[in-house]
C-alpha cells in the first residue's frame, strides 16, 4: 500500500495556495462602489439636503448605465469596454436630460428614475439574451430528412 502524502504550505506564508494577495480586494470596491451608488440615487430621490448629495448622485448616474452598458459587451477587452461603457453613460445621461428639458418635465428626481429605469431595462435584455442563447444552445438538434 502507498501512502500519499499531502503537501501543506508553510506556516510563514500569508497566502492561502493558489490565491493572489489583491483577489479579494475586487469584490470589496464593487460592493463599495454599489453602495455609494444607491446611497446616491436615495440622496436625490429623497432631496436630503447633504454635502455627499453632489458627488454621490454623480456617481450613480455614470455608474448604473455604465455597468448595464458593459455587461452587453462582453465580447470587448477590458479597456475597450471599460472606454465605451463609460462613453455610453455619459451618452444616456444626456439623452436622458435633454428629453426632459425638451418635454418643460426636467427634476433631478424624474432624471434620477429615468436613468435607473433604462438601466434596469439593458440589464433585463442582456439577462433575456443570454437566458435564451443558453436555452437554445442546450436543446438537441434536429435532424430534417425530408
Amino acid at each position: 500500500m502507498q501512502t500519499i502524502r499531502i503537501k501543506t504550505p508553510s506556516s510563514d506564508s500569508p497566502e492561502r495556495p493558489g490565491q493572489e494577495p489583491g483577489r479579494d480586494l475586487l469584490p470589496l470596491l464593487a460592493g463599495a462602489a454599489t453602495v455609494v451608488a444607491v446611497v446616491g440615487a436615495i440622496l436625490a430621490l429623497a432631496d436630503v439636503d447633504s454635502p455627499l448629495r453632489g458627488p454621490f448622485t454623480l456617481f450613480f448616474l455614470l455608474a448604473a448605465p455604465s455597468v448595464a452598458i458593459a455587461a452587453a459587451l462582453r465580447g470587448l477587452e477590458p479597456f475597450g469596454r471599460v472606454l465605451a461603457s463609460v462613453a455610453g453613460a455619459v451618452a444616456v445621461d444626456m439623452l436622458v436630460t435633454q428629453g426632459m428639458l425638451a418635454v418643460h418635465r426636467w427634476s433631478v428626481g424624474g432624471g434620477v428614475t429615468a436613468v435607473t429605469v433604462i438601466s434596469c431595462l439593458i440589464l433585463l435584455l442582456v439577462g433575456g439574451r443570454r437566458l435564451r442563447g443558453r436555452s437554445s444552445s442546450s436543446l438537441p438538434k434536429r435532424s430534417s430528412n425530408g
